[in-house]
């Protein structure tokens, strides 16, 4: 054969290649819009219906946040444009111990209102004002009882009501049991690695309890129809879940827990670890900071409760239910709406160093929390004392302010480091410092969010140095504080926080040489250098903002609320044809009936 003759019958082969290719594309097309079509609308005597909604159950089966998750600009906008096309007419419940708005009467018998200085409150009242949801927390204030109407609700914020308070009235004694006792001496120090015994009594198990059901109540009364979301807030209301599901059994109910979960074994020490566990169970999500913490949980679960475990799909089987365990790292709102109404650097700089008599020409470490042992305050001062020994040319250059607002004391652990702290920085100061030098400034007070802002702002330097911690948001206000992308971020390596600002210097807050140099590090860092750190965390924090964290949990109970209408569609079509039909039984039958280990 010639070699036209040969090119000739390359030419028809490849001609009948792609004629071949082209007619089996427009097959698969005409398929595809054929089978979607006829999934739209599935009618009994369709054959394809079964096989169409196991496709898109499927989807919603998914483990994980989408790809585009990262992609997508996170705000208020957002969560309400997923309210309203994934979560349509939804009502949204956020229930925590703590509430956003405090009102207090004043000396001439005025009310004033104040807003906690806390990242629970900092990280969901932008979503609850997104959302225009439900609040339920204990009202503590002792004029709370006079603001709310005949139904104990108040519409908040003052300024701009966008959602409803609702308080719950708790007495002294339940108050006593349930949040002093049981929350704060058992299950506190047992979740958290700080060395100090967990305490049980069976009295405040029983006041807990108590709380648990009333808060419950509380939620059912709220509830507009049978089906709303429900985002059950940290360890004060491990029991609430199930109590919840007892009575809305169609409810989504999201519980976060925003402190660590210890492993099975230090677990094991709680006498009515299995009640807890169950009672989390009752969720249909429950969500740490950290993947770490949630697979503690699933080892605990694994080890005390007769449950099946679905680790590839982060899932737990467990009384005819199946609960998804997730981590969503939990953070800020951005930007930082008050932010607007601070001075520049310059002058918040200018303004704290006046205000605590800080020389001019010392660099300002800060540190802002709760006095709470599990925050690394004393480990902080011992790093401070070993500059001074390591480096003597630093004394004189450095100031450590510490604010640590009063928290829990009138228990004995918070009593015992509140005098601790104070000694040690006396005598940092006697030893140190100077007549017109103390490179300790101890501010034992509470301190609005402005006003916590404003020392983020002048500081060169934050310390978050917690000995173990979910999250942290301290860390990442201090660097949403910072637009002028300067100053440097102490964090401990215990910290979830830690997990995601990987250019914040990272320290062992048990190490205190290790920390004293890092100090010294952060003390000399040029101005370049920390520009280039701190641009990054920002972006970090600007792009897995609260907004993200809320969407996120919410996507899930939108795929949760989807995968349960599916599941009932696909009832219809799963089922055996009659006494000698095949054994097929539905995802809606498995969770009626759910296999054990």
């Amino acid at each position: 054969m010639t070699q036209y003759g040969v090119d000739l019958l390359l030419a028809l082969i490849l001609a009948s290649l792609g004629l071949s290719a082209l007619a089996i594309f427009i097959s698969i097309s005409r398929h595809r819009r054929n089978h979607q079509s006829a999934s739209v609308m599935p009618g009994p005597g369709d054959d394809s219906a079964p096989e169409a909604a196991r496709k898109v159950l499927r989807e919603f089966e998914k483990n994980g946040q989408s790809v585009d998750a990262a992609l997508v600009s996170w705000s208020p906008e957002t969560l309400r444009k997923i309210l309203a096309e994934d979560l349509p007419d939804a009502q949204v419940i956020v229930v925590s111990n703590r509430e956003p708005y405090i009102h207090n009467e004043t000396q001439d018998g005025g009310v004033e209102l104040v807003v906690p200085a806390s990242g629970l409150v900092s990280a969901l009242e932008p979503i609850t004002r997104a959302c225009a949801g439900t609040w339920i927390a204990y009202g503590g204030g002792t004029a709370d009882r006079t603001v709310v109407d005949r139904n104990d609700r108040v519409q908040v914020p003052p300024d701009h009501p966008s959602y409803t308070l609702r308080r719950v009235w708790l007495s002294d004694d339940e108050y006593q049991g349930y949040y002093l006792g049981f929350a704060n001496e058992g299950l506190w120090p047992l979740c958290h690695i700080a060395f100090t015994r967990p305490i049980f009594r069976e009295s405040d198990w029983q006041a807990y309890e108590a709380v648990n059901r009333k808060f419950a109540d509380t939620v059912v009364a709220e509830a507009r129809n049978e089906r709303p979301i429900v985002l059950v807030q940290d360890y004060h209301f491990a029991l609430l879940p199930r109590m919840i599901r007892e009575r809305l059994p169609e409810a989504i109910v999201i519980t976060f827990w925003h402190i660590p979960w210890p492993n099975s074994e230090v677990f094991s020490i709680c006498p009515w670890r299995e009640r807890i566990l169950d009672g989390l169970l009752g969720s249909s999500i429950v969500g740490f900071h950290t993947q770490f913490h949630a697979n503690n949980f699933t080892e605990s679960v694994d080890r005390f409760m007769e449950s099946r475990i679905e680790r590839a799909d982060a899932a737990i089987s467990y009384g005819g239910q199946v609960t998804l365990v997730h981590a969503y790292p939990i953070s800020i709102e951005w930007p930082v709406d008050l932010l607007e109404a601070l001075p520049r650097v310059e002058e918040c700089r200018a303004r704290i160093r006046k205000r605590f008599r800080i020389p001019a020409d010392a660099k300002l470490c800060v540190g802002v929390e709760r006095l709470d042992y599990t925050k690394g305050i004393l480990d902080r001062f011992h790093a401070l004392e070993e500059l001074f020994i390591r480096h003597p040319e630093m004394v004189g250059q450095v100031v450590f302010l510490q604010v640590a607002a009063p928290s829990r004391g009138t228990l004995p652990a918070y009593k015992q480091l509140h005098d601790e702290c104070l000694r040690c920085a006396e005598e940092l100061n006697q030893r140190y410092g100077s007549e017109t030098y103390r490179p300790v400034v101890m501010v034992a007070e509470h301190h609005s969010q402005a006003a916590v802002y404003e020392l983020y702002r002048a500081a060169d330097i934050c310390l978050v140095t917690s000995l173990h911690d979910g999250m942290n948001l301290v860390a990442k206000e201090f660097v949403a504080s910072r637009d002028d992308e300067q100053g440097v971020l102490l964090l401990s390596t215990f910290a979830g926080a830690s997990r995601e600002l990987l250019e914040a210097l990272i320290v062992n807050p048990y190490d205190a040489a290790m920390m004293s140099e890092a100090m010294l590090q952060a003390l000399t860092m040029g101005p370049d250098e920390q520009r280039e750190r701190m641009r990054r965390m920002r972006e970090i924090v600007r792009d897995n903002n609260v907004y993200r964290w809320a969407g996120s949990m919410l996507l899930d109970a939108a795929r949760l609320r989807k995968r349960g209408d599916l599941d009932r569609v696909t009832a219809l079509y799963e089922r055996p044809a009659g006494p000698t039909g095949d054994n097929v039984v539905s995802m809606f039958e498995r969770k009626q009936a759910v296999g054990f280990r």
